[in-house]
């Protein structure tokens, strides 16, 4: 019991929601009193709860390192709970840090960790759908979107055949909406712009009516379709409609998005449209968030 208490102890993630927050510890401090079948299912719920905060600290928060070290603490849960599925979440996970900083070698070694535990899961189509999506956009953000075009073709298929295994209760952030908003990114990277359009389109349509986070990131790429066709009228629509998503529900993720499309705007900066647009990325609130983060 002691040598676990060492091991936990200063497991304490910052910087996120309180009510997480508050979860984790009161997780970390259940794990160091328990043992046995109560232990593996107390470090089966810190791991869920070190996932989420994983996630909030790397696409809401945009802090990388703590992300990734909150993710070496959720397997290291997730393994005391014997629970490859959750394993398979977790490095999956850890594989878009490097793969957002064009460390392509890094995050296919992860990515090959997760799929190695998703078999012992054993997983859903879903859920390989999914390993298939963040290898895809790994790839794209690396440079190759001809590559992720395939693995995007090998988890539509994976996601249509399906198979006898269930998804897990906690696996809620991944449907055919989300895979079709993957497949437009990385269409529009490749330069394939009407099928970009075409894809985004689909994805913006069927995601569920409180996925605000990624309707703001579908709608960012739908903009920067219009500025790809050298229409910025439509482009700045675009991203009206996603600063008004961001205005819900804040997510780095999408703003990153929607400043990239404002720098491609920038041959017409000097009209109405896309100064307005400034209005709205450089009013007083928005400005000290943007400082502060």
């Amino acid at each position: 019991m002691i040598a676990h208490r060492r091991m936990y102890s200063s497991v304490q993630p910052a910087n996120l929601h309180p009510a997480v927050l508050e979860h984790t510890r009161l997780g970390l401090h259940l794990l160091t009193e328990t043992s046995g079948v109560t232990r593996r299912v107390v470090a089966s719920a810190l791991a869920e709860s070190l996932l989420l905060a994983g996630r909030i600290e790397f696409f809401d928060l945009r802090q990388p390192d703590d992300a990734d070290a909150t993710y070496v603490r959720a397997l290291q849960a997730a393994g005391e709970a014997d629970d490859a599925l959750l394993g398979s979440a977790i490095l999956a996970h850890a594989a878009f840090i490097p793969g957002w900083t064009n460390h392509r070698a890094e995050a296919a070694e992860r990515l090959r960790a997760a799929r190695t535990y998703a078999r012992r899961g054993p997983a859903s189509g879903e859920f390989v759908a999914w390993i298939d999506a963040v290898e895809a956009e790994c790839d794209t953000l690396c440079g190759h979107p001809g590559d992720a075009l395939s693995v995007i073709d090998r988890a539509e298929a994976a996601l249509a055949a399906d198979n006898e295994n269930r998804s897990p209760e906690w696996f809620t952030w991944f449907s055919a909406a989300r895979l079709a908003a993957f497949k437009g990114n990385t269409q529009l990277v490749a330069g394939r712009h009407s099928q970009a359009r075409i894809s985004l389109g689909t994805a913006l349509k069927d995601l569920d009516a409180g996925d605000n986070k990624q309707r703001a990131v579908v709608l960012a790429d739908l903009a920067a379709v219009e500025v790809a066709s050298d229409k910025p009228t439509e482009a700045c629509n675009r991203l009206h409609e996603a600063l008004d998503q961001l205005a819900i529900t804040w997510y780095a993720t999408g703003m990153e998005r929607v400043r990239k499309v404002r720098e491609d705007l920038q041959a017409w900066a000097d009209t109405e449209e896309v100064q307005a647009i400034d209005d709205r990325l450089y009013g007083w609130r928005t400005t000290l968030n943007a400082l502060r983060r």
